[in-house]
């Protein structure tokens, strides 16, 4: 089958790239979607079924409610990528476009830190996130470790927010008193996005009695124990991982990728292949991995494509995106950064509130609304 674009992958870029272009051409947009899963979840969805705030069900988005004009959504597992060729095998066939999309995303590679995959208790994937939650009810005294596994990953403040929504936990099961915490971070700070956001959130790692340990990772984890690149060893009694991120098998096989990532042009994200990008967690940014980031990405991509099929002056990446943080007792702060629309990063910070929870649920429904119609 052959495509006028070709987008593999249905996560933040991928849908918001058919969506842009389905607005613009309508039935013409010829646009075919490569995924091999059932379902679309916010990443932020993941902790908050680690904690049993929400089932499953409740934040899986079905694509098969995912209908645009000109769009094709395909549920097929991709075997080989040819950048060259701009053709796309898969177990039912093999695809050809005019413009070709990698929008895959990073996946998490627990057998990467000796142990982890043993441990099981990750929750940057939902089949972790269920574990961790089935985990949770049994750690009723002792030491609780999140420790980052690898660099750079999904989302920089996740881990803190495990960290303070643990807190909260244990606060509200009255086992606070019986456990400590400590948070394990390769960044100088807990997020890079804001320095304000980041103060903020020591600050409240502070005043909840989580230990910080920056500038350092976790090399491996065995019964009870979790080893720094230091050589210090953590005893704990519940582990909490964040797994190394790499690309998928069969970007690394193809000639896109150079070491774990996608290299590209920042402006277009436009690969060294001709009419082929990459958008969103697969691509050597050097930007924060996070949805809001790829949506910008789609941008640009769309922009790009639409000139050379209508006309006029593509618009550059503009690096921008939305950084949402939980504070582990209701209040959400967020935010905004757009790292290259000016000389230099500019950003918009908003303290942690309570209102801050209905900006996030509001950032959510947006998207549902303009995805999935609902």
């Amino acid at each position: 089958m052959k495509s006028r674009v070709l987008i593999l992958g249905a996560g933040f870029g991928g849908m918001e790239l058919a969506t842009q272009m389905s607005n613009a051409l309508g039935e013409a947009a010829d646009v075919t979607v490569i995924d091999k899963g059932e379902s679309f979840v916010f990443g932020f969805s993941k902790l908050e079924v680690a904690f049993g705030k929400k089932s499953l069900d409740d934040v899986r988005h079905p694509y098969q409610d995912f209908e645009k004009l000109g769009v094709r959504l395909l549920r097929e597992t991709i075997t080989a990528i040819d950048p060259e060729a701009r053709q796309v095998t898969t177990e039912n066939g093999i695809y050809t476009a005019e413009y070709l999309v990698v929008a895959l995303g990073a996946e998490v590679d627990p057998f990467a830190t000796p142990g982890l995959a043993e441990i099981g208790t990750h929750f940057y994937s939902v089949d972790g996130a269920e574990r961790v939650c089935a985990a949770l009810p049994d750690f009723k005294r002792g030491h609780a470790v999140v420790g980052i596994c690898g660099f750079p990953y999904k989302c920089p403040p996740a881990p803190t927010e495990c960290a303070l929504m643990l807190d909260n936990y244990l606060r509200q099961r009255g086992l606070r008193g019986e456990c400590e915490i400590t948070l394990v971070s390769p960044l100088s700070i807990l997020t890079p996005v804001s320095a304000d956001l980041s103060d903020a959130l020591m600050e409240a790692c502070e005043e909840a009695g989580v230990n910080v340990l920056l500038k350092t990772l976790v090399r491996s984890v065995a019964a009870g124990i979790a080893t720094l690149d230091d050589g210090q060893e953590l005893p704990y009694d519940l582990f909490l991982g964040v797994p190394k991120h790499v690309a998928p098998k069969v970007v690394l096989d193809s000639a896109l990728a150079e070491g774990d990532w996608v290299p590209i042009d920042l402006a277009s994200m436009q690969t060294a292949f001709e009419k082929v990008y990459a958008i969103g967690d697969i691509a050597k940014t050097g930007l924060p991995k996070a949805g809001s980031f790829a949506e910008s990405q789609a941008s640009a991509v769309a922009s790009s494509i639409l000139s050379k099929i209508k006309g006029g002056t593509p618009k550059p990446n503009t690096g921008s995106g939305e950084c949402q943080v939980e504070f582990g007792d209701g209040r959400v702060s967020w935010a905004d950064a757009d790292f290259l629309s000016g000389p230099k990063l500019e950003v918009i910070y908003n303290p942690p509130s309570l209102e801050g929870r209905k900006h996030k649920e509001a950032f959510a429904k947006k998207r549902e609304m303009r995805w999935f119609g609902k």
